[in-house]
């Protein structure tokens, strides 16, 4: 299967309206209970920095970012997205800047623009990551970081799927087609949702890649890559929201990796 960059801004626009009404009401649990403060928990202070939000969606975690004292450019392929973003903003003014560009093409930004870039859940769903990784690259200031969550590649596979006990617990995590990096549209809706019986779902493009496919993108733009975090739920975390225990137990579902644009470094190609 075949999709390129115009679907996925298609299918985000499709998206927008339902996907903030319902992001903003809070039924996005890993969000908001989980991978956000996670993620938070792991950047360095942001105060008075120039970021860039790569994929910044409705404007959810910039507007987190921001609320850190960072001074945010948010971009986004779909134009309702950042539509949304910007009436947010009105509303809120956080000093956001929210811009209809692709971080997979020249954002039009001047080279070495900003202090820090982040990507929060956006990049497994673009078509080109090694393009997305050289475009950050150019963005960013010499000794500035990167700082991105994806699904992990290594967990949450096409051919992912959970095995149940004789007690209808998740017990047991099935992985496969790792190598497949096809892409596909994944028809998903949020777990509480779900659980609530609601039928809003959501056509989302998918880009699986492996991990040497991050990792290979990354060092090829030019980036040092630092650490990577593997985030799991802590205990307190599972004692409000058992539904989290699998992946406490498990296998991680997050990965989290930060990689450094090197003092007087240039891309690899230059």
């Amino acid at each position: 299967m075949s999709i390129d960059e115009g679907q996925v801004r298609d299918a985000w626009d499709r998206n927008a309206s339902l996907w903030a009404e319902r992001v903003r009401s809070g039924v996005d649990l890993y969000r908001t209970v989980f991978n956000d403060p996670s993620f938070l928990a792991e950047l360095p202070d942001l105060v008075g920095c120039e970021v860039i939000d790569l994929g910044c969606g409705e404007g959810a975690t910039t507007r987190l970012i921001a609320r850190r004292g960072a001074r945010v450019t948010g971009i986004d392929l779909s134009s309702r997205m950042i539509e949304l973003a910007r009436g947010e903003e009105a509303r809120e003014p956080l000093g956001i800047d929210y811009r209809v560009a692709s971080y997979g093409a020249c954002t039009l930004f001047p080279s070495e623009r900003f202090d820090g870039a982040v990507s929060t859940m956006a990049l497994m769903d673009s078509a080109d990551f090694s393009a997305a990784a050289r475009e950050a690259f150019r963005l960013l200031k010499p000794g500035s970081l990167f700082a991105f969550s994806v699904l992990h590649p290594c967990f949450v596979t096409p051919g992912i799927r959970w095995l149940k006990n004789e007690q209808d617990e998740e017990s047991e995590l099935v992985v496969s087609r790792y190598f497949d990096e096809d892409p596909f549209v994944e028809s998903r809706r949020f777990a509480k949702d779900a659980a609530a019986g609601r039928a809003q779902h959501f056509d989302i493009p998918r880009f699986p890649r492996r991990l040497e496919t991050y990792v290979n993108g990354l060092v090829e733009a030019g980036f040092v890559i630092e650490r990577i975090v593997e985030p799991r739920p802590t205990a307190e975390m599972v004692v409000a929201h058992p539904w989290l225990g699998r992946w406490r137990e498990h296998a991680a579902i997050f990965l989290y990796v930060f990689a450094r644009k090197p003092a007087g470094g240039r891309h690899r190609g230059d």
